[in-house]
């Protein structure tokens, strides 16, 4: 891993809830993620969800629970 990635992770242990660090950069990864094939799919959930290997039901669970705006990546 290069050091930028240390150094975002270390940011997490310095600011926030110490006690969910974990899960929450699981959670901004997985947003990150997914926000990045939604864009290169133009907003598509079932396109998005093929580049990403998930299920679209599984995608779309993890859309609402993260708070994704898909309207925001339609073209």
């Amino acid at each position: 891993m290069t050091d930028d990635f240390y150094d975002i992770i270390n940011r997490y242990f310095y600011t926030g809830n110490s006690e969910r660090i974990y899960a929450s950069i699981i959670d901004d990864i997985e947003k990150a993620v997914i926000a990045k094939a939604l864009e290169r799919s133009g907003g598509n959930q079932v396109a998005a969800s093929k580049i990403l290997g998930l299920h679209r039901n599984t995608l779309s669970n993890k859309i609402k629970k993260l708070n994704i705006d898909v309207e925001r990546y339609r073209s």
